[in-house]
């Protein structure tokens, strides 16, 4: 009884351990990009999906404040701090919907910043699981698992470059069996953008019909 109380004792500061070095390393992280005024970062995605062959993307997300633009492959997401337009050219839609709107959950759409902050946000369990030397390099790995039960996805993986304390990707691990990798291929700092690289244009798809799906 009192080796198996010992044990349960043990387990559970270990636990709070890994959470608290996990919290550090995610704090530093999180300083360190909203020095930034202004970030491109440069990605690749592949998706894996159940008896499927894998798809690889390149691409490129853009924040400046609270504006921001995803381009992935035909598809772009493109947010001017009060508005999304999620274009998607293969179908000839463009959904405009709210920021607000967007935020509320743990499944929404996020900005490349907002992924720093979502350990802040109380809807997640988190902690560094895994510290290891990957191309020559030290790496340390976070896992993130939602706490509600009805997410799509059951955790999400962050690793990160220890010695520069640089995002090198992030698993997202979906209930349905599916995958997504996302890659930090390079990352470029405080790039000026005019203003309307945020905001939805008819000329980035003439043919999508914009379906208006604010409340």
């Amino acid at each position: 009884m009192f080796i198996m109380l010992a044990l349960v004792i043990g387990a559970t500061g270990v636990q709070a351990q890994d959470q608290a070095k996990a919290k550090s390393i995610l704090d530093k992280l999180k300083a360190k990009y909203d020095r930034y005024l202004a970030l491109e970062i440069g990605v690749g995605l592949t998706i894996e999906v159940p008896e499927s062959d894998p798809e690889v993307l390149d691409g490129k997300m853009v924040q400046s404040g609270d504006k921001y633009r995803i381009e992935m492959g035909d598809n772009i997401i493109i947010s001017d701090g009060e508005s999304i337009w999620t274009v998607m050219k293969d179908n000839d839609v463009v959904q405009w919907s709210d920021v607000e709107e967007m935020e509320e959950g743990s499944d929404a759409m996020m900005s490349p910043k907002d992924l720093l902050r979502m350990y802040e946000n109380g809807e997640f369990s988190y902690a560094l699981t895994n510290e290891a030397r990957e191309d020559g390099e030290v790496i340390q790995q976070i896992e993130f698992k939602p706490k509600d039960e009805d997410s799509e996805y059951f955790k999400m993986r962050l690793t990160v470059n220890k010695d520069d304390e640089s995002i090198k990707r992030i698993k997202v691990f979906s209930r349905d069996g599916s995958r997504y990798t996302l890659e930090v291929k390079r990352i470029r700092a405080n790039k000026i953008y005019d203003s309307s690289y945020f905001e939805y244009d008819k000329s980035i798809c003439p043919t999508c019909e914009i379906e208006d799906i604010r409340l």
